[in-house]
C-alpha cells in the first residue's frame, strides 16, 4: 500500500467541447475493449487506478494537459461508453451525480447478475468518506465515480480547494486496498501541499486509530468540553479544538452504536471531519498517542492536449485512432492474427 504520487490539477472553467466530448467516447471504449481482450477487464480498472496511466489514458483522449477537468471528463466518458458489455459497471459521477452511486451500483449489478452489490456499496461510501473525513487535506469532494466488475473495484474520486486554486484526485483499487482506513490509497494527486494535514490512514496514525474508539467508548471526548465552554484548547503545531454541539451529538449517537474497530466508527452516519478530528487530538492529548500531519500527496506530473498546450488537437489525425483501433478490437474479436500489427500501426498515430 504506497502513495504514488500527485498530478498538478489547477482548476479550469468552463465545459468540454461537445464534438471533443462525442470523440472522447468513441475511442474510450475501443481502449478499454482492447485492453480487456489483451489482459483480462480487471486490468483496466487497475490501470484507472495508476495516476500516470488515468493522466495518459486524459491525454490520448485529447483533454486537456494539466486540468482537473480531466478526471470529470475521462470518467464521464467511460460512464457514457457502455463498458457494461465487457462487465464493467460505472457508477456516479460529478457533483449531485455522485450521490446517485449506490443506487447506480445496485441497479448495474442486477443487470450483470453481481451477487455482491452490497459490498461495491459500502466500498463506495466508505472510499468518499475516508477522503472527506480522514485526510484532512482541505479538499472537498465533488466528483466520485465507482467501477466495478465481478470480483475488483476502482475508485476516482476528486475534490476542490477554493483557497488555493486546485483539485486534488484519489485513486483507489480493491487490489491493493486492504482495508479502508490503512493507507488505501493506490494515489493521493495534487500538486498543491499543506501543512498540518491530518491524515488517519496514514502508518503513523495506527495507535491513533485504535486509540479513538477507546476515546469514544470511554467518552473522554468530552473532557475537551463544548465551545462555548472552553473557546479554545491550543496543542503545539496543531489545530485548536472546538467541539460544537452538532460534534457532541454525533459522538454521544457514536458511543451508542459502540463500534468494534475504526472502520465500523468512521461509517457511522454524523461522523464526519470535526468528529474524526476530535477523537484524534482526543487521542494525542490524553494518551499520547501519535498522529500524521504529513500531506500523503506525493509528486506531480503532466502531458499535453485541448488548450493547443503542446499542439491543437488534429481531428483528422483523431478520426484515425478511433477508427484504427475500432479496427483492431474487432479483428482481435474474429481472431484475425494481424490485430497485433493493426494494434503497433495505431502507436504511429499517437506517438
Amino acid at each position: 500500500m504506497r502513495r504514488t504520487g500527485i498530478a498538478n490539477l489547477p482548476l479550469h472553467s468552463g465545459h468540454c467541447p461537445p464534438w471533443l466530448f462525442a470523440k472522447m467516447k468513441l475511442l474510450a471504449k475501443p481502449v478499454a475493449e482492447t485492453i480487456a481482450d489483451e489482459y483480462g477487464a480487471e486490468e483496466f480498472l487497475r490501470r484507472l487506478a495508476d495516476p500516470y496511466w488515468f493522466q495518459a489514458f486524459g491525454c490520448a483522449l485529447g483533454f486537456d494537459w494539466h486540468s482537473s477537468g480531466v478526471t470529470t471528463t475521462v470518467c464521464g466518458a467511460l460512464k457514457e461508453a457502455n463498458l457494461e458489455e465487457i462487465g464493467i459497471g460505472v457508477a456516479g459521477g460529478k457533483g449531485k451525480r455522485s450521490l446517485e452511486a449506490p443506487e447506480q451500483i445496485i441497479e448495474i449489478s442486477d443487470n450483470l447478475g453481481f451477487a455482491n452489490s452490497e459490498k461495491f456499496v459500502r466500498a463506495s461510501k466508505l472510499s468518499a468518506k475516508v477522503d472527506n473525513a480522514c485526510v484532512q487535506d482541505g479538499y472537498n469532494l465533488y466528483h466520485h465515480t465507482f467501477f466495478f466488475m465481478r470480483d475488483e473495484w476502482c475508485v476516482v474520486q476528486q475534490g476542490m480547494n477554493d483557497d488555493n486554486g486546485y483539485a486534488r484526485r484519489y485513486h483507489w483499487t480493491s487490489r491493493l486496498a486492504r482495508s479502508f482506513v490503512d493507507e488505501p490509497h493506490a494515489a493521493i494527486c495534487c500538486d498543491a501541499r499543506g501543512e498540518n494535514v491530518l491524515d488517519m490512514t496514514a502508518k503513523q496514525s495506527t495507535i491513533a486509530r485504535f486509540a479513538s474508539v477507546d476515546a469514544l467508548r470511554e467518552g473522554d471526548y468530552a473532557k475537551l468540553k463544548r465551545k462555548e465552554e472552553l473557546k479554545t484548547l491550543t496543542l503545539p503545531k496543531h489545530h485548536d479544538i472546538v467541539l460544537s454541539r452538532q460534534v457532541i451529538k454525533a459522538l454521544n449517537q457514536a458511543k451508542e452504536i459502540n463500534p468494534r474497530n475504526y472502520e465500523e466508527l468512521i461509517e457511522i452516519r454524523g461522523i464526519g471531519p470535526a468528529a474524526v478530528r476530535a477523537l484524534a487530538l482526543t487521542a494525542n492529548l490524553i494518551y499520547g498517542t501519535e498522529l500524521s500531519w504529513k500531506d500523503p500527496a506525493k509528486f506531480s506530473f503532466a502531458h499535453g492536449g485541448k488548450d493547443s498546450i503542446p499542439y491543437p488537437i488534429d481531428r483528422a489525425t483523431y478520426e484515425n485512432t478511433i477508427n484504427m483501433l475500432k479496427t483492431a478490437v474487432e479483428e482481435a474479436k474474429i481472431g484475425n492474427v494481424d490485430k497485433t500489427r493493426a494494434l503497433r500501426r495505431l502507436s504511429t498515430f499517437i506517438s
